[in-house]
């Protein structure tokens, strides 16, 4: 006679639990009608602000229409916000300069909203999200909120709702908005495409300190601030400044008019950090007398329209039985290496598109 095998009890509470979770997550967005939510972002409510947030970021469908319904809401009372864009290698020190620089700004009567992108594990799509830990002082300041975001996998260093959380924290009546990056890599000056400075911290190392920078990243910066800079290093810092300013004399100027500033200092210690804000008041100033900051937010909302065409365009194709039979089989085609890549999405998308009748 077989025995059955005893139920894993422990198992099935856990899962369980998780569904549980997931329903309540749910049912939590649901009861808030879009008018609710408009209200509370208006007022400055922090909790229907992160709901709101959280409604935007979720890629359920029953959401969705929701989302686009708020984002529309609150087109009119956005696009009066600062984007600053804080990029740096590993230990460069972003969250510590960040915190420290969004309670200069509240000291001189500013809002303050910080967008920390973690990095989403490839294997399990789980992030930390350990910014509000980290940034514990400027979470309690009153005018500040602080919204750790999975990366989830999108490329450029930043989430692919940041631009939409943006403008949910512009509707908030929040004057700066802090991006925190995931880090530098290849595809990180795409942070470029959403703000309107964009800050590099770099860090003292030992050999030539222009290496590990790529020439893309220079090409985008607006400010590059060396930081845990202290007496010990400050002859080190000088001479990093000194091969930066150098090199940025290579550069073409991305905006007309300016030229880069590398500034020295301590995040930690509050040094440096009231020159990095006149810089970014002096920068902003000047873009907005030639007509450029206009021109580039402009620019950067036909960006954001041309990502979401691609994104719908695919989701409604794969919606087709047939055509998601044929996705998989051009998919399958290129990871065998029957053909390149390019050319199998080429054929996809024309014989979508192109369909002889």
């Amino acid at each position: 006679m077989v025995r059955k095998a005893k139920p894993n009890l422990e198992a099935i509470k856990l899962k369980a639990g998780k569904g549980l979770s997931r329903l309540f997550y749910i049912f939590d967005l649901m009861k808030f009608s879009t008018e609710e939510l408009v209200d509370g972002i208006r007022s400055g409510n922090k909790r229907l602000i992160a709901k709101a947030i959280t409604l935007v970021e979720s890629k359920k469908a029953e959401h969705r229409q929701q989302a686009e319904d708020l984002l529309k809401r609150i087109m009119p009372f956005t696009g009066n916000s600062l984007r600053v864009g804080v990029t740096g290698v590993p230990g460069a020190g972003k969250s510590t300069f960040i915190e420290n620089f969004g309670r200069l700004a509240i000291t001189n009567g500013k809002k303050v909203a910080v967008l920390a992108i973690d990095p989403s594990s490839s294997v399990n799509k789980g992030s930390i999200l350990g910014d509000k830990t980290r940034m514990e002082e400027l979470s309690r300041e009153e005018n500040a909120f602080i919204r750790p975001s999975p990366s989830s996998g999108f490329l450029g260093g930043v989430a692919n709702t940041t631009f939409e959380t943006m403008m949910i924290c512009e509707a908030a009546g929040y004057d700066y908005i802090l991006i925190e990056t995931v880090g530098v890599g290849q595809s990180e000056v795409l942070v470029a495409d959403i703000t309107d400075v964009f800050l590099f911290l770099k860090i003292i190392g030992g050999g030539d300190e222009l290496q590990g920078i790529k020439r893309g990243i220079m090409e985008m910066v607006d400010i590059i601030f060396i930081n845990k800079v202290d007496q010990d290093n400050l002859p080190k810092a000088k001479n990093a400044r000194l091969e930066l300013k150098r090199a940025l004399d290579f550069m073409p100027p991305k905006e007309k008019g300016w030229k880069v500033p590398v500034l020295l200092g301590s995040a930690l210690h509050n040094e440096g950090l009231n020159e990095v804000f006149e810089q970014i008041d002096t920068f902003i100033s000047l873009k907005k007398k030639s007509g450029s900051f206009a021109e580039v937010r402009t620019q950067q909302a036909e960006k954001r329209f041309e990502y979401w065409v691609q994104h719908y365009l695919l989701n409604m194709m794969k919606k087709d039985a047939s055509v998601e039979e044929a996705y998989a089989v051009h998919k399958k085609n290129a990871s065998d290496r029957i053909s390149n890549p390019s050319t199998e999405a080429k054929i996809f998308v024309e014989s979508v598109f192109f369909k002889k009748t």
